[in-house]
């Protein structure tokens, strides 16, 4: 398998090449030159999570022929090591949710709704699912080849938790990671503040999420300094991230539809990361009907989605902090599919989106999108009022971003494009409700506890670096954080 950038002016590589690199030195991101097909279903069923999972991963990194390259057997034990982190053998459980359309949005006569759980790794954050495999990578192939990297990376919440914690007193890894100064839940923010690790950097940025991903990527544009202290990046830029996150829809659907038939996913979604992935696993074979896009009321996916034009707004404070973002790095991704894979096409339209702070596609590329995607939106009243229904008639607690799933499935069930009662719809969990304690107590009147192993994360020291919004401010801290500066 080799890999080419979005851009189109970037060295083909191979995969532990582009694991390292995260970014394209042309400033894409990273795709493979091709899909491979899923392995037969019926060879996958009874087979444990990280056993499925090293068969679909494995066609991405084989091949590869640069040094500290992975072989069959090293990647097969780290999936192993990965997912042994998790609270349950299952790694993804299913949960079933009810029927959507009926009174009070359950046990109605629409499709089956099923909850996907995401959030049963260390840091109880769907990110965990990629980034525990991705850190041990990195450690790998950077052992193999006597090297050292600096991750730099910006989070809306979690990414930045579950980035640290999967490179926590690695070797060959320090970490970074810029997080917008007051825009995340005191949960997020301790997770990162709070690790006992030497080589881990939680840094508080004023102004927002786009605000310190627009300093990331600048830092990686700036070829100098990323050669000088050896960037690297985990965040969803990095193609690792998207290959990890296509299992879980395979392992779902099988939950869900045994017999192979299609199955719709709904995705609450910021930086349209984890819902590519479940556009990956269609285009490998895996037979998806429908995937909808939720967005909170920080909604330029939906609108563009919906109209073909990407205009940025003012990012408004919401009770689902992750999907606060206004710039979707992946949507890149799918834009240089459906362009054709022309590199200097999507560079230009990504000019110009920069430049403008709008943009549009042609009617055609819309509808080639609309042919697979749905959207819809809930603002943070209509997610609470989800939290309590369904609580209420299941006795599960969840977290905003996923209420924000739910809320659009059950909207789109109600004779939209979900209604089809043939179809089982899988709503992607993506966090724990003690993640969002506060939200969550305001909507019910229960406040989630954390798990055991973190039950004393409010009582534990803080430590945080304050920086400017500033590229020379941000490459400073980084000069004064490594071991070697």
């Amino acid at each position: 398998m080799r890999y080419v950038s979005t851009r189109g002016a970037a060295p083909v590589l191979g995969f532990s090449d582009v694991l390292l690199a995260g970014l394209a030195d042309d400033g894409g991101l990273y795709l493979p030159e091709r899909w491979p097909e899923l392995p037969p279903l019926e060879e996958l069923r009874g087979l444990s999570y990280p056993e499925v999972a090293a068969r679909v991963m494995w066609p991405f990194v084989d091949g590869d022929d640069a040094p500290g390259a992975l072989d069959r057997d090293s990647f097969e034990r780290l999936v192993h090591e990965a997912y042994a982190t998790f609270d349950t053998p299952d790694v993804c459980p299913v949960v079933p949710l009810g029927s959507a359309g009926g009174p009070g949005g359950v046990e109605g006569d629409g499709p089956e709704l099923h909850l996907l759980e995401l959030f049963r790794g260390p840091t109880l954050a769907f990110k965990d699912v990629a980034l525990q495999l991705v850190g041990r990578l990195f450690d790998h192939v950077l052992s193999a080849r006597g090297d050292r990297v600096c991750v730099l990376g910006a989070t809306s919440g979690d990414t930045g938790s579950a980035a640290m914690h999967a490179c926590a007193d690695r070797a060959c890894v320090d970490i970074v990671i810029l997080f917008p100064d007051g825009r995340t839940s005191d949960v997020q923010r301790r997770q990162m503040t709070t690790l006992d690790a030497a080589n881990a950097h939680a840094v508080a940025v004023p102004g927002t999420f786009d605000d310190c991903q627009d300093l990331v990527k600048a830092a990686f544009a700036d070829v100098a300094f990323r050669d000088e202290v050896r960037l690297s990046a985990v965040n969803s830029i990095n193609w690792a991230r998207v290959m990890a996150q296509v299992v879980y829809y395979l392992t779902s659907s099988l939950s869900v539809a045994p017999d192979g038939g299609p199955v719709s996913f709904v995705v609450p979604t910021g930086n349209f990361g984890n819902i590519l992935a479940g556009w990956v696993a269609k285009q490998m074979g895996l037979p998806v009907d429908r995937l909808v896009v939720a967005s909170n009321r920080n909604d330029i996916l939906t609108r563009f989605f919906s109209t073909g034009t990407m205009a940025i707004t003012e990012v408004v404070p919401t009770t689902s902090p992750s999907m606060d973002i206004q710039v979707s790095s992946n949507l890149e991704r799918l834009l240089f599919e459906v362009l054709g894979c022309d590199g200097a096409a999507l560079a230009d339209l990504m000019a110009a989106f920069r430049a403008d702070g709008t943009v549009s596609v042609p009617v055609e590329v819309l509808q080639q999108l609309q042919a697979e995607f749905d959207c819809g939106r809930l603002d943070d009243e209509s997610a609470a009022a989800v939290i309590r229904t369904v609580q209420q008639h299941t006795g599960l607690l969840v977290d905003p971003h996923t209420a924000v799933g739910i809320g659009v499935a059950e909207a789109l069930a109600d004779g939209g494009p979900l209604s089809d009662p043939s179809v089982p719809v899988v709503c992607l969990a993506t966090a724990h409700p003690a993640k969002f304690p506060d939200a969550v107590e305001a909507a019910v009147g229960v406040r989630p506890a954390l798990p055991a192993h973190l039950g004393d994360l409010f009582e534990r020291p803080e430590r945080v670096e304050h920086c400017d919004a500033d590229l020379d401010a941000v490459e400073s801290l980084v000069r004064r954080a490594l071991p070697t500066y």
